[in-house]
């Protein structure tokens, strides 16, 4: 009998759909995101907000979206182009979102089981809500743009995490672009290659960026429940593999499952982040807490 996992992460179409909702004032992401962040809320859980120093970080080149009162014309008259004066406490109230879009993501083992790409992205959107209430800026780093507030920048994380997903199988975090002392919550199944994920940690923390490796896994990953004759296809076809007994691939799999998840976690303390596992089976709620109590932590 063939066992091949099945995947349900919704069609092309139906990504594009919830994509082109987005003009709605509650799309269906943002809907769901803005529930489950207060649900949070109401049970006590809210932001702490940070004190607003005001000690001189660094100029930057002015972007769009920066407003006019933002610009420091004394240092822009001094050359050719226009700089932003930034404060400490706006780098220091910054939260990058790298959030995995890969074909490996929309992976779910069973119909009643959310793929890994909707957790994430409904864990993203929530966590962002919860982040801006409380003063915070929020970036999601595919989108190449810096940490802002607003009722735009929550429409713009949403057309993000609703984008459709990328064809590689494995994603790879890029930490080039966030801001030095920020914090940073990476959202993946973190089953690719592991090196480059441990040379963005890295050299996020030389940056004095603090952060989270959220692992999301589909109980099927966990448990690899398979037996008999089974196809083993990644989500983007460009690997398969056949064996007429999966069960007895179980032990070196989770064998392996295991020694993934000690480098991350060892990655994560030598570099003073944080690291944890979600399964997606399990309550949205608990996982948002921990990540929010997680950035809440001490910066």
């Amino acid at each position: 009998m063939n066992q091949t996992p099945a995947s349900r992460s919704g069609s092309r179409s139906g990504l594009r759909a919830r994509a082109e909702a987005l003009s709605a004032p509650l799309p269906p992401l943002l809907a769901q995101a803005d529930q489950l962040a207060r649900t949070l809320l109401m049970g006590g859980h809210g932001r702490r907000q940070a004190g607003m120093g005001d000690e001189f970080w660094q100029y930057r080149p002015a972007q769009a979206g920066d407003s006019g009162r933002s610009i420091d014309w004394r240092r822009s008259a001094r050359s050719d182009g226009h700089f932003v004066r930034e404060k400490e406490w706006q780098a220091a109230q910054s939260v990058h979102l790298w959030v995995d879009r890969a074909a490996s993501m929309t992976f779910s083992s069973d119909k009643s089981v959310p793929a890994k790409s909707d957790r994430a992205s409904l864990l993203a959107m929530a966590l962002s809500l919860l982040l801006m209430k409380g003063g915070e800026r929020v970036a999601l780093a595919s989108l190449g743009t810096p940490p802002r507030i607003g009722a735009l920048q929550v429409t713009r994380i949403a057309e993000g995490l609703t984008r459709e997903p990328a064809e590689a199988d494995f994603g790879m975090p890029d930490t080039s672009q966030f801001l030095p002392r920020a914090r940073a919550v990476f959202l993946s199944d973190f089953l690719g290659p592991v090196e480059p994920v441990e040379a963005a940690v890295t050299m996020a923390a030389e940056r004095g960026i603090k952060g989270t490796l959220y692992q999301i896994l589909d109980p099927a990953e966990e448990a690899f429940p398979y037996q008999g004759r089974t196809v083993f296809t990644s989500m983007s076809g460009a690997i398969q593999h056949e064996t007429q007994r999966a069960g007895d691939l179980r032990d070196r799999y989770l064998d392996r499952l295991a020694e993934r998840k000690n480098r991350l976690d060892m990655l994560a303390r030598q570099t003073g982040w944080r690291f944890a596992t979600h399964h997606t089976d399990k309550a949205a709620q608990s996982a948002l807490m921990w990540l929010f109590q997680a950035v809440e932590g001490p910066r």
